[in-house]
């Protein structure tokens, strides 16, 4: 049975978890599910019993996957909050996650400290002004470091750290010194947490006397860096009065909101330490729908350009995003960001990007894998439609009369590729269903068939990435394929500059045809590695309809890549000019023009053919250091620094991805077992002569 919801705003609270791979992630989240009672069972990453990692490969794999969306109460807040995958080749997932929550919570190892996946999902939250708390789990872990991580999360990630609790103790239960419990540095409470119940017991006690000083040390440096955003904070410091606990969460909600500062906690999720005043934290400190700036959009009615927004209240026109697609032969489930308004099941909404009207028929309360289904929900919340036709992830749903469209999510590009082919014509448009299917869930999986062999080829973020969809191909849908090696997705730019004229001077049909189009291309050094399309002739003959045509036959022949097939990428295109007449120059004569002067000036100009660098890095004991130093150099990489980490030496480098397959497996077997990696996309660079001559290229 359908239910209405109405829902206060500024309860609500829609928040991501997000961190480098292994820092606690899911563990965190599962906690939380369990002492707000969403569960009744504490579920556990290695015996596969999460909640939010449902997918049969996270749960072989104890990895997170796919971004998985849970609402529960917790006091008086209601937390939509989102599960994000952790490994670089899912980090679309938490790119879309990001563009839509409200707030984050990062969790971090104390005893690895900031990764460098920590750093790349630091950067996602920064780019869509995300605010968030810290939370450094792993505190029972030997080598654990809570300020060394703390130090770091201000010098690597450039963030003002604000520590509001800090840890008793630290290290594994056999220690001396193990990790116990916490101290609430604003409360100025000791708080202790019962192993019996899972950690959901919890004794607020006044601090030992021997971590008196120590507590008194830090929350007298947690003042003293609120009053640089709060005058009265500074008054009553200079006075020596009491410093009231509602004014200090109220300055320290009002920097984290702003960007300013990030509050730092500290824990054992898995011991079920410090998950508690996490969640506290995210109702005092991290945003509501209603704090947040109105959404920008297009005004897409009178094409000019101009901005509209939509403020986050049930009252307003009715606008969207749909950030993530669940595909299934049932129906796809659209996951959707409510920024304004109020929508309704079985109502009509705008697609602005298609200009169609789509049918809402259901709404759902999207519970992991799970649903329930609702009437209604209103602006700041996040729900699942099933039924939509046109739409895909990052599309814009808003009402028909008033349409606004937001702004898009972009996905980065993909970097590899394999080979798939069906053993049967049966097979084969299985294949193609269930890869288009795929297609629609994942915006960074492509599929595309190589016109001279044939072979239907899938993209995706990394080997790992590739191997999931290899393994749901066979095990999920029973296909019968085969798969051959990855290949690599190279990139083309241009030597020098090179100047040509194009022409087309025939008779097609009985009809004369001509023009001549001077183009010149040359490479240029452009942050989003685009191709430029520029024109600068003037002459009169030279109309704006022969110019629209050009400029649209030019784009057209720049997407069809270089001389090797492949993208091209930083590199300026531009006509200079030509010669046109007002009764033989055709939309045909254009393009052959533009085609032909395509072709001359990419050969005058040379190829560069550009290979993935991936930016590499090694944690590993002190003693393997110059063997993992050897066997980046003999793949062709660099290594670019070196430095400490707890007990672990870091190794950072850049290495070509041709030369990186298998990897993993290589460097456990050079430190047996005892170091760990991560690799990221970083930039193209040229690729060798010999890589190039592979390609039989003269």
């Amino acid at each position: 049975m359908a239910k209405e919801e109405n829902r206060n705003i500024k309860s609500i609270r829609n928040i991501g978890v997000i961190a480098h791979i292994d820092a606690g992630k899911t563990t965190v989240t599962e906690r939380m599910l369990f002492y707000s009672s969403y569960v009744h069972r504490v579920g556990m990453v290695d015996s596969g019993t999460t909640v939010t990692d449902f997918d049969p490969e996270e749960r072989e794999r104890g990895i997170t996957i796919q971004a998985a969306c849970v609402s529960f109460d917790w006091n008086d807040c209601l937390f939509n909050l989102i599960d994000t995958p952790g490994h670089v080749d899912f980090t679309a997932e938490v790119e879309r996650s990001l563009r839509v929550l409200d707030g984050g919570v990062v969790v971090f190892s104390a005893r690895e400290g900031v990764e460098a996946q920590s750093e790349t999902v630091w950067r996602q939250a920064d780019k869509y002004h995300v605010p968030r708390i810290a939370f450094i789990n792993k505190m029972d872990r030997e080598g654990a470091d809570f300020f060394g991580t703390v130090d770091q999360i201000s010098k690597r990630l450039g963030a003002t750290p604000l520590i509001v609790a800090i840890p008793v103790g630290s290290g594994p239960p056999h220690v001396a010194e193990a990790f116990r419990g916490t101290i609430d540095l604003i409360a100025m409470k000791q708080l202790s947490f019962d192993k019996e119940s899972m950690g959901q017991e919890i004794t607020v006690s006044e601090i030992e006397p021997d971590l008196r000083s120590e507590a008194e040390l830090y929350r007298e440096k947690l003042l003293d860096d609120l009053s640089r955003f709060n005058d009265d904070i500074t008054e009553l410091l200079l006075s020596e009065q009491e410093i009231p606990e509602g004014m200090i969460r109220a300055v320290l909600r009002e920097a984290t909101l702003s960007d300013m500062a990030v509050p730092v906690l500290c824990g054992s999720a898995l011991d079920g330490i410090g998950v508690q005043p996490v969640m506290d934290a995210i109702c005092h400190y991290l945003p509501s729908p209603a704090d947040i700036p109105p959404v920008e959009g297009v005004d897409i009615v009178h094409k000019n350009g101009d901005k509209l927004t939509r403020k986050a209240d049930p009252d307003e026109p009715f606008c969207g995003l749909i950030f993530k697609i669940q595909a299934d032969k049932h129906g796809d489930l659209f996951y959707l960001r409510v920024y304004s308004g109020t929508l309704k099941a079985n109502s009509r909404v705008l697609n602005p990007r298609e200009d169609k009207k789509e049918n809402v028929p259901q709404l759902w309360r999207i519970q992991a894998d799970h649903k329930e289904q609702i009437q209604s929900v209103s602006a700041g919340d996040i729900c699942g439609v099933i039924g939509l036709h046109f739409s895909v992830t990052g599309d814009t749903l808003c009402d028909v009369k008033l349409p606004i469209m937001l702004e898009q999510i972009t996905f980065p590009d993909t970097v590899i590729s394999m080979a798939i082919e069906p053993e049967s014509a049966e097979e084969n448009k299985k294949l193609v269903s269930v890869l288009e299917m795929m297609r629609r869930q994942d915006p960074t999986f492509k599929t595309s068939v190589n016109e001279e062999t044939g072979q239907t080829l899938i993209s995706g973020m990394g080997e790992l990435h590739l191997e999931i969809i290899k393994h749901r191909l066979t095990r999920e849908y029973k296909l019968k394929v085969r798969i051959h090696h990855p290949r690599v997705s190279y990139r083309e730019s241009v030597q020098r500059k090179g100047s040509e004229v194009g022409s087309c001077n025939r008779v097609i049909g009985g009809v004369r045809h001509f023009a001549e189009i001077k183009l010149t291309m040359e490479p240029i050094s452009n942050d989003d590695q685009s191709v430029e399309i520029l024109c600068t002739g003037k002459d009169e003959s030279f109309t704006p309809d022969f110019k629209a045509i050009v400029m649209e036959s030019l784009k057209e022949e720049s997407l069809g890549g270089g001389q090797l097939g492949f993208p091209l990428i930083s590199t300026r295109l531009t006509v200079t000019g030509g010669s046109f007449s007002e009764t033989d120059t055709t939309e045909t004569a254009l393009r052959i023009a533009v085609s032909d002067a395509y072709r001359k000036a990419l050969k005058e100009a040379g190829i560069v053919l550009l290979e993935p660098i991936m930016k590499l890095e090694i944690a590993t004991p002190e003693e393997y250091v110059g063997d993992i130093v050897s066997d980046i150099n003999q793949r062709r990489g660099i290594v670019t620094q070196t430095h400490n980490r707890g007990k672990f030496t870091i190794v950072e480098g850049e290495t070509p991805l041709s030369n990186l397959f298998g990897y993993s497996s290589a460097m456990l077997s050079l430190t047996k077992g005892r170091a760990s990696s991560s690799m990221e996309p970083l930039k193209y660079r040229p690729a060798p002569p010999d890589v190039l001559k592979s390609f039989n290229l003269e």
